[in-house]
């Protein structure tokens, strides 16, 4: 009689996965190991326009571990991006020994980097919503269409703290503050990855650690951060994903810190991140973080050194290609230079997520009914909606605004008015791709190409998008006239354009100028990636075009469409009204009007300080006890110290008043939390709302602490005349800090308590004590600050 062969324990979805894993390791040689820990780019599997079984063959012969981003490389449409990756996970199950799956990664910064996905505001439009539910709503989107092309990793949020708006890729960030970095980052993680991995998409916090600090705001430069700061400003985020929101994966920096290079530093990735923050997922490198031991930072040989220096460190996966973990590693370790046992050790980590994801029981996907959650309808809403509570109004001299829809004459001026590229950040779509497809040698745009169905070509395709030319136009009456003029570039000392720009201002009864900045990862952009600037103006001859506006002496909005935080002193100071709308994606044209005529109230809030002039950077609000002035006499010679626009700052078309704030109980232990409760009365005319922000301040501590550190907001929507209540529950472990002894704290002794409208703008102060002995706390112990509105 013959007995039916048993299934191998690893294909048994009814065993424990750390039994699957232990069985399936077993199984596997040294060559089809290191292939797990590697990558390929999903473009080597591609010939003549589709899937080639040849290419596969030579690329995949031992398995892979990851695919390079199919729909961020490529000009596919949701059902083709789909289908090429079933096509590749079919061959992994019928062409490999094993069978192993692979793990599809892609980017989603501000939306799915892919053609036709819902492209939301950039990070830092995200972060100035102070709104997480959002965040967390615009993560599910980016979900569900990841998910519809079988997409199950993404490379998303950045969690660095961003403290130098030179830095270009200080527009990815959530900002400079821990707390709201925090927040937002807890909020997109939850989004992605669902309650259950097997539904969701493993997110990668990164880039780990200290990249938002870098030498003179260059990109991949040392951070001069001590280990103390590097603790409680740069790894609290991570700290705070990981333990609330069961973060899967990590990925390190491209800097060093005191000499360690993120990707090769075990006291960084493994002592700090897996000891300290109690990280259990996957580490993978950053772009060639693992090449770049040997060729940038100079700390290996050759490249066998550079795998076994990012190996012992922790990196899990080299991406985005199989280089130094291929033939390299094995050749170190079959000459016994490392054991065996350390691949093992990363190999588990890939495996125990693959299975998490569900990917053995199934890693194909419906690919004709991928189209159905790409820019529906309702994306698009909340693509707008997310926009528009992005957007800050930083100054409203005279009350300016809102213009009335009716306005007579209307001059909308600026590069920025009617150009749907500058909506877009480095990592949008099809930006992200102009790496791909550069512009001609000094062009400001790229025009899109015929809407082809389906190639690998990159591109450009941008989803339909709404510059603020269209969303102004379909939002004033049919009476009123509306003359466009852009006037100059981004970029170029072109002033051509600036008579007929100055002819339609001085027609015109208000003036709308669109000036701002061009972000992705090319020369001729101005932010992002790769793009760090000295100065922090207006480029080109855009600050020029603006005070010739002003000088017609018709009333003047500026609308700053960019990425980067800049310093603009004179605008701030000449311009009546001025919005910063970041760079806010395919709806940010409707967003930008529905404030401009007053259909929503601009309730957006800086997550950064805006500088007065570059010399102040870094200028950050929660700075040292002892910093954040010149001693004696305060200001610089020549500037005040502080900021242009606080953190934390933005108006509103209507008043808040606040009161009866009340701390109770006004002593606490160390491990039981304060309820602080404050009244926000609406008393202007209009709806409007209001960030509350609660900071406190630690009096006296056994090492420096911040002037003022967040620990709880509250975005409030009130109707006039209307008065709520905001109850923040705090926790006293949002005090903790690194003591002398690099032991996370919580010191006994008085806090004193700030509720207000921006870091700047205290409205009402109270104290209360921590009494009882010193708590030694895990990373994993800080308590988030709870928010009841009433």
């Amino acid at each position: 009689m013959l007995v039916p062969a048993m299934p191998e324990a690893y294909r048994d979805a009814s065993r424990p996965i750390d039994e699957r894993v232990e069985d399936l390791c077993a199984r596997m040689t040294l060559d089809e190991k290191l292939a797990q820990l590697g990558c390929a780019w999903s473009s080597e599997l591609v010939e003549d326009e589709r899937f080639s079984e040849s290419r596969a063959r030579r690329v995949l012969r031992h398995g892979i571990g990851q695919i390079t981003r199919i729909g961020g490389g490529s000009g596919l449409r949701p059902a083709g991006s789909a289908a090429f990756a079933n096509a590749i996970q079919r061959f992994l199950a019928r062409e490999t020994r094993l069978g192993i799956p692979a793990l599809v990664h892609e980017e989603s910064l501000a939306g799915f980097t892919a053609r036709d996905a819902t492209q939301f505001p950039q990070a830092i439009g995200l972060a100035a919503t102070w709104e997480p539910a959002l965040v967390e709503a615009v993560a599910r989107v980016i979900r569900e269409q990841l998910l519809a092309v079988g997409a199950r990793q993404t490379l998303a949020p950045v969690l660095d703290v961003s403290r130098d708006p030179r830095w270009g890729r200080a527009e990815e960030t959530y900002g400079e503050d821990p707390y709201l970095v925090g927040r937002m980052g807890v909020a997109y993680v939850r989004g992605i990855q669902g309650d259950d991995l097997a539904r969701g998409v493993a997110a990668t916090g990164k880039h780990f650690l200290g990249y938002g600090l870098s030498e003179g705001g260059l990109n991949h430069a040392p951070a001069h951060i001590g280990p103390r700061e590097l603790r409680d400003v740069f790894a609290r985020p991570f700290a705070e994903v990981i333990a609330q929101a069961s973060l899967a994966s990590v990925m390190n920096a491209y800097n060093e810190v005191d000499g360690l290079p993120c990707g090769g530093s075990a006291a960084i990735l493994d002592d700090l991140l897996r000891g300290e923050l109690g990280f259990e997922g996957v580490v993978v490198a950053d772009y060639f973080s693992v090449a770049l031991l040997e060729s940038f930072h100079a700390v290996a040989a050759d490249k066998g050194e550079a795998a076994q220096r990012a190996l012992e460190a922790g990196i899990d996966v080299e991406l985005p290609r199989l280089d130094c973990y291929g033939e390299p590693l094995r050749r170190r370790i079959e000459a016994g230079a490392l054991p065996e046992a350390l691949v093992d050790r990363s190999l588990r980590r890939v495996l125990r997520l693959k299975f998490a994801l569900g990917l053995f029981e199934c890693a194909t996907v419906d690919a004709e009914r991928a189209p159905e959650v790409f820019d529906t309808a309702e994306q698009r809403a909340l693509a707008r909606r997310v926009a528009r509570a992005s957007i800050v109004l930083l100054k409203n001299a005279g009350g300016l605004l809102p213009l009335e829809r009716g306005v007579a004459r209307l001059a909308v001026i600026g590069p920025a008015a009617d150009d749907a590229r500058l909506l877009q950040g480095d990592y949008h779509y099809p930006t992200h791709l102009e790496m791909m497809y550069r512009p001609a040698e000094g062009a400001d745009a790229i025009a899109p190409r015929p809407d082809e169905e389906e190639t690998f070509r990159p591109g450009p395709w941008f989803v339909p998008s709404v510059t603020l030319l269209q969303g102004i136009r379909a939002a004033v009456s049919e009476a009123s006239e509306v003359r466009a003029a852009p006037g100059c570039g981004v970029t170029g000392d072109a002033r051509q354009g600036f008579a007929e720009a100055l002819e339609a201002a001085r027609w015109a009864e208000v003036a709308v100028v669109a000036v701002g900045g061009r972000s992705g990862l090319t020369p001729e952009c101005t932010s992002g990636e790769f793009r760090d600037a000295a100065r922090l103006g207006l480029t080109g001859v855009q600050q020029e075009l603006v005070e010739a506006v002003v000088a017609t002496g018709t009333p003047t909005v500026v609308v700053l469409v960019n990425g980067r935080p800049l310093a603009l002193p004179w605008i701030a100071e000449h311009v009546p009204a001025v919005l910063e709308a970041w760079t806010p994606g395919e709806e940010g044209g409707s967003a930008v009007a529905d404030v401009l005529f007053g259909a929503a109230d601009p309730g957006g809030r800086l997550p950064v300080s805006l500088p007065r002039e570059v010399g102040q950077v870094p200028v950050y609000y929660n700075h040292k006890s002892g910093g954040g002035r010149s001693q004696m006499l305060g200001d610089y010679s020549d500037l005040p110290v502080q900021p242009l626009f606080p953190f934390g700052h933005g108006l509103s078309y209507t008043r808040f008043e606040y009161g009866g704030l009340s701390v109770h109980p006004e002593r606490t232990p160390p491990d039981r939390p304060v309820q602080v409760e404050v009244e926000v009365r609406n008393a202007g005319q209009r709806a409007g709302d209001e960030v509350v922000q609660l900071y406190v301040r630690d009096v006296v501590a056994s090492v420096t602490r911040p002037v003022k550190q967040l620990v709880g907001f509250a975005r409030v929507g009130l109707a006039p005349g209307e008065t709520r209540w905001v109850r923040f529950t705090l926790h006293p472990s949002q005090l903790a800090f690194h003591d002398a002894a690099l032991r996370l704290v919580v010191e006994p002794g008085e806090v004193r308590v700030l509720v207000g409208a921006s870091s700047a703008d205290v409205r009402a102060e109270a104290s209360f004590a921590i009494e009882g002995e010193l708590r030694v706390l895990r990373p994993g112990g800080i308590v988030p600050t709870r928010v009841e509105i009433g």
